[in-house]
């Protein structure tokens, strides 16, 4: 495995981070309303022996805290979301540190329980907004610093005694405990915005990356990425069917989508398919991240190239396919003319990205037994770990096997019918905007079909199912690839970040999609010819070292905010021995 590919596999680890915050703000607002009103009653009934004037300290404090949220939202100038999930997290580490000291009294049999611990966890609360305020907000420290009170101390005013203030605020303990975690907040918030080393701050991508996901907004994203991204020619090779009713196109582009929505060429399949009139089976190519377009502007440049394709290969001709299986790896060979299409799975039991040394040996491999140019797709269509040399080793053979047997195989004119789901009515946030479609493809007197899903990989066993409803119904479906689209309708609280195809949508209702659109394009077959179409575009991509500096950045970071954590944590548990 290369760094570059380690390097993007190790932030997508990270991504499970973003996983931790609530899912709506209405969440945020219920924990919070909850956690404060059980710091009122923990506090009144165990701290300060009353429970009086409970039923007025709850609710006024309550109002407090939502006030000093709306504040919050109002002079931060961030999203009111934002300020919710800040306050539901602080409080809870309010009412940690008071839930602590109770369990403090017990541990080290004290003799009584101090009424310290409720300034403490305060404090606590408030060097956690200074964190969170100057990385997550882009606040700066000395703004941060002078806000970070103003909430947690307005509830403290609400819910603690009149005559109570003074001994709590005043003694040196909870000043000093307070002083000692506002110092670890600050200075976790400067070192790790330093992290980046040659990067710009860690807070500043970090800040773009929210913005990106939660306002939908790449803009920043983009002009950073852009900017450290490198010139590069990348390939598009495009096999045009032309026929009587409508032409069709298999499209096999250099480009890696992603590399996460909405930014630059992270729904690049679709666009494609939209720009090639909705009739293009947008293929995963043997890429990877390296090659994903920065920004909208490198995506429109790429788009407009593609009208500028010159024609390498014709003709009516085409092999009947040929499908060698050998263990777990299985290959799909086409031949037109002397441009053979090799599709690449492990289907059911998945893999990462085929990997590019795999595409170079075939490419090399097919020039010395005479073919013109071998494509090489990636069918994407099972989840699956980084492909091992066993799997990687048995992909080559069967498809070297299968170009052996395509040499030998009787040309035939070709007859090709498609048809897309533009029209039908799916409705699954596992799909992208292009949804699915299918080529029929007759050659000879059998009939094979070729599915596509506009989807970030599939369900292991989906393509099983599929094909074997189609099986059962009389139909040869020979794979269904998916795009590998980065686009996402919606955000996926899991650790893969995306919802993969089958994940939402029911088997049976993705087995009845495809076999009703084979139908539609049975109907459709009509004499075809074919066009081996070449495009070479100089664009912007991101290149390796980009994702090694991100994640090189990212793990100095953690690091750091580990071993403050350990630092703060071990203190913590100090204070409740000392307090």
């Amino acid at each position: 495995m290369t760094e570059s590919t380690d390097s993007v596999s190790r932030i997508h680890k990270r991504y499970t981070l973003t996983t931790f915050t609530p899912s709506s703000l209405y969440a945020s607002l219920a924990i919070s309303v909850v956690i404060a009103s059980v710091i009122v009653a923990m506090s009144s009934l165990y701290y300060f022996k009353s429970v009086e004037n409970l039923e007025v300290a709850i609710p006024s404090t309550v109002a407090v805290l939502v006030v000093a949220q709306f504040a919050d939202f109002k002079l931060l100038k961030t999203d009111y979301s934002k300020a919710l999930h800040i306050s539901a997290f602080g409080n809870l580490l309010w009412l940690v540190t008071i839930i602590g000291g109770l369990l403090s009294e017990v541990v080290f049999s004290k003799s009584h329980l101090s009424d310290i611990y409720i300034a403490e966890g305060m404090l606590l609360f408030a060097s956690f907004r200074v964190g969170i305020y100057t990385s997550v907000i882009g606040t700066k420290v000395k703004t941060a610093l002078a806000m970070c009170l103003v909430q947690p101390l307005a509830m403290f005013l609400t819910f603690v005694p009149l005559g109570q203030w003074y001994p709590i605020l005043s003694d040196p303990r909870s000043i000093g405990f307070g002083l000692v975690f506002i110092f670890l907040g600050t200075a976790w918030t400067i070192l790790t915005d330093r992290a980046t080393g040659k990067l710009s701050r860690t807070h500043t991508f970090l800040q773009a990356y929210v913005a990106a996901l939660t306002r939908n907004d790449p803009v920043e994203m983009e002009t950073m990425m852009e900017a450290r991204s490198q010139p590069s020619t990348v390939s598009t090779f495009q096999i045009l069917f032309k026929t009587k009713n409508k032409d069709c196109r298999l499209v096999l582009p250099d480009v890696h989508p992603g590399p996460f929505h909405p930014i630059g060429g992270s729904n690049i399949t679709y666009l494609i398919y939209k720009n090639l009139n909705s009739s293009a089976m947008v293929m995963h190519s043997v890429s990877d991240h390296s090659l994903n377009l920065p920004s909208r502007s490198q995506v429109e440049q790429y788009l407009a190239s593609l009208q500028q394709s010159s024609t390498v290969q014709m003709g009516y001709n085409c092999t009947k396919p040929v499908t060698v299986q050998v263990n777990k790896a299985r290959t799909v060979g086409l031949l037109f003319g002397k441009v053979a299409v090799l599709i690449l799975s492990l289907s059911p039991h998945g893999m990462e990205d085929v990997p590019t040394s795999i595409k170079t040996e075939l490419e090399q491999y097919g020039k010395n037994r005479g073919f013109e140019k071998v494509l090489v797709v990636d069918s994407h269509n099972a989840m699956g770990e980084e492909i091992s040399k066993l799997d990687a080793d048995d992909l080559l053979k069967a498809a070297k096997s299968n170009l052996d047997t395509l040499v030998t195989k009787t040309p035939m004119p070709l007859e090709i019918g498609f048809a897309n789901s533009d029209d039908f009515d799916i409705e699954t946030d596992d799909l992208g905007p292009g949804k699915i479609a299918i080529m029929c493809m007759k050659i000879g007197d059998e009939k094979f079909f070729l599915g596509w899903a506009d989807a970030n990989n599939m369900m292991n066993g989906l393509r099983e199912e599929i094909t074997n409803h189609f099986s059962k119904n009389g139909y040869n479906l020979l794979e269904i690839c998916t795009s590998d689209t980065h686009y996402k309708s919606r955000n996926a609280r899991n650790k893969h970040g995306y919802f993969e195809f089958g994940s939402l949508a029911k088997a049976d209702d993705a087995k009845s999609w495809f076999l009703n659109l084979a139908k539609r394009a049975d109907q459709n077959v009509s004499a075809a010819s074919f066009e081996l179409l070449a495009q070479e575009t100089s664009v912007k991509v991101m290149g390796a070292k980009q994702f090694d500096d991100y994640s090189k950045a990212l793990d100095r970071a953690m690091r750091m905010t580990q071993g403050f954590l350990v630092v703060t944590t071990a203190f913590f548990f100090y204070t409740m021995y000392q307090a």
